[in-house]
This record gives structure tokens, C-alpha cells and sequence, in this order.
């Protein structure tokens, strides 16, 4: 029975630590699909994150859901929607910004698909010794209440529920009244995984060939979909790429998501300077590597279509271990074959079924090697 045809179905309430609007981030975009698809079954409220006097953006027709807008740390503001819910859902952080939902009576659905402590590590290394280490004991009392609050967890992978498991254990919540009344834990803990589009996919339009300066129509592209964050090796797919210049000089590769759409987000540490001074040194800047702000959400699926090879690099770091890229899986949506390093979640899925070719950590030739293996394939 579709849940919108009971007198008493559930309100649900997710908040969103992300925007979610013309262009969209990874965490925006689960939210924003979360919330496309449960809205088929309940009501739904979506609160996205706004500056004071910033309304919400407004819900497609088709999106099944409202929105609203909440401002950060400030209680009042998602206070009435909180009080209307029967559930809310929200990223682990939430937690941290407004410890109030502990008194509410709504079931709280903590989402901790984004190994927020694993990325601070790294985005923190350049902060001098005490602070970091004030900082480090603020951010240990909000993993701790985020532990605390929650009725019920979600993540996006078996890997990232085992990493949960010890950390609820931690915590406390692993225990004789949770164990008897459920011996796999699954009723505290589960995974709600990034799935795919179940739309396929839009007729071709031009977003980047013939529409970036100094990108033809006839130009081979490679995509590098996300951010520039200190995890990841985007300097390898620079060194790779001017490297496979010389047998094929139409070969683009797009870093089109350099800005994020989240200010906010704005002073995060990242490698943008550092990726463009290295392809400045290897004079490929602009002339092999082009830089985008970010391209707006709607735009991103005949980018898709119009790349050849997809690139997903990182580190071997604890956050390598604990993520789950969900680019990749946009890009497995397309149809897109992908030259990944190993080590994550969506490593282990590209190579389980074949979708692309596993290299090395910072390996320049295997991943110019695996780059003209995969723009050769059935030629």
C-alpha cells in the first residue's frame, strides 16, 4: 500500500547540512534524492541550509517533497518543522548544531554516510599543534552526542556499517536490551546505499564540447567529477593526462567542480591552486586541463555523455577506507568506464564488475596506461 493513501502516515523531516539547489555537492544530492524517493510513500520536508532572510529554493513539480530553509546553530529556525515530524532524518553532524533534537519526540534517523571525522584530519593537518588539538577534543564531544542521539542509524556500505558498529559499541548502544532485540543489529544500524537514477538517461545536448573556450567537438574528454579535496590525487591525473598528450592531442581532462556551491564550504582546505600550478608547470593549463566553478546539477548527465573516461584518484588515508564516492556511481549510471585507485567502497564495486581499471596510489604510468587502454577499447 502506498503510504500517502494512509490517514496516519509518517511525517519525515531531513535536513540537509548541504545546499540543494541548481548545483549540488555529493551530500546535497543524496538528500535531495532521498527525498525524491520517499516523498512518493510519505510526506516529506526537505531543510537545506540558507543565509538569514534566504528563502528555500522552491520543489519541482515532480520532486514529491517540500523544502524548507534553516540557518545554522540557530534552533528556532528548524524548530517548527522538527515539531511537526514523526521522523526526522539528518547527517551525523546535525546533531552537533542542534542538540535539541534529543528532546524531540520524533524518531531520529542519524546518517553517517560521510566519515566527517576522517576528513577533518585532513582538511585540519595545516592548523597549528594546540589548536588542532582543542579542536580535535570539540569535534570528539560532537561525535560523541552524535553516538548518543540517534533511534536509528543508516550508512552507504557493509564497510562503513562495520566502522558504525565498533563506534556504537563505543558509545554504549551495543548492550543486552539491543543485542536481544535483535542479534544482527540491523534494527539499530543498516545501510541505505547512493543508488542510480532510475531514469534513464536524457537525450544528448552540449554542456562542454564546442561550449568550454578551448574544447572542440571532436576533442576526447576525461572527467574528473567532484571536489579537489586534500584525500584525493588529482595531481596524478594531471601528470597522466600530459603525459597521453603526445599520442593524443585532442585529450581534455575537465575538472569541472572547483568552487563549491556551498559557501560555507568556501575556506575548506583544497588542491585547486596546486592542480593548476602543476599543469601551468606542465603547460597543459587551460591547454589540455581546463577548471570549471562547479555546473549546475541539470547539465551534469550530458556531461556524462560527453566524456569518455572518468577519473577517481585518492591517498591511502582512513578516509580512503571508510568512503563511498557517489560520482562513481553516477558515472556507472552512464555508462562511463573509470580509472579509479583502490582501496574504497566503489574501488572494490568498479572492479567486482568491470567497469573500469584499478591502479596504484600516485602511479603516473599505470594510470596513463590504463587511461589509453580504456579510450582504445573496441576500436
Amino acid at each position: 500500500m502506498n503510504f500517502m493513501e494512509q490517514p496516519t502516515a509518517p511525517r519525515l523531516l531531513i535536513i540537509s547540512h548541504d545546499v540543494v539547489g541548481a548545483r549540488m555537492a555529493g551530500p546535497g544530492i543524496r538528500y535531495y534524492h532521498l527525498a525524491r524517493v520517499l516523498g512518493r510513500h510519505l510526506p516529506v520536508t526537505l531543510a537545506t541550509p540558507a543565509e538569514p532572510g534566504e528563502a528555500a529554493p522552491a520543489a519541482a513539480a515532480d520532486s514529491f517533497f517540500a523544502q524548507a530553509a534553516y540557518q545554522r546553530r540557530r534552533w528556532e529556525t528548524i524548530a517548527p518543522h522538527v515539531a511537526q515530524a514523526d521522523v526526522c532524518l539528518f547527517p551525523s553532524d546535525i546533531a552537533d548544531s542542534f542538540p535539541q533534537l534529543a528532546a524531540s519526540r520524533a524518531c531520529l534517523v542519524v546518517d553517517g554516510y560521510d566519515p566527517l571525522l576522517a576528513e577533518w584530519l585532513a582538511l585540519s593537518r595545516a592548523m597549528p599543534t594546540d589548536e588542532r588539538r582543542r579542536a580535535w577534543q570539540a569535534r570528539m564531544l560532537a561525535l560523541a552526542r552524535q553516538h548518543q542521539i540517534g533511534d536509528f542509524y543508516v550508512c552507504a556500505s557493509e564497510r562503513q556499517r562495520d566502522w558504525w558498529l565498533g563506534l556504537l559499541e563505543a558509545a554504549g548502544r551495543i548492550n543486552p536490551l539491543t543485542f536481544d532485540a535483535d542479534p544482527s543489529l540491523r534494527s539499530l544500524i543498516d545501510v541505505a546505499p547512493y543508488g542510480l537514477p532510475a531514469d534513464p538517461l536524457p537525450a544528448p545536448q552540449p554542456a562542454i564540447k564546442g561550449v568550454w573556450p578551448g574544447i572542440g567537438a571532436e576533442d576526447r574528454l576525461l572527467l574528473w567529477g567532484g571536489g579537489l579535496w586534500p584525500w584525493l590525487d588529482p595531481l596524478t591525473a594531471i601528470r597522466a593526462t600530459a603525459r597521453l598528450r603526445e599520442r593524443y592531442p585532442r585529450l581534455k581532462l575537465l575538472f569541472p567542480g572547483t568552487r563549491h556551491p556551498s559557501a560555507a564550504m568556501a575556506g575548506m582546505p583544497n588542491q585547486v591552486e596546486a592542480a593548476k600550478a602543476l599543469a601551468g608547470e606542465l603547460g597543459v593549463l587551460e591547454n589540455g586541463v581546463h577548471f570549471g566553478d562547479w555546473l549546475p546539477y541539470a547539465l551534469w548527465p550530458h556531461v556524462l555523455q560527453e566524456c569518455d573516461v572518468a577519473l577517481t584518484l585518492h591517498f591511502d588515508t582512513v578516509e580512503t577506507r571508510l568512503a563511498f564516492r557517489s560520482r562513481v556511481l553516477e558515472y556507472i549510471w552512464a555508462g562511463l568506464p573509470v580509472v579509479a585507485t583502490g582501496g574504497d567502497a566503489t574501488g572494490d564495486l568498479l572492479a567486482h564488475y568491470g567497469l573500469g581499471i584499478i591502479t596504484p596510489q600516485g602511479d603516473v604510468e599505470a594510470v596513463a596506461a590504463a587511461i589509453y587502454a580504456l579510450l582504445n577499447e573496441g576500436r
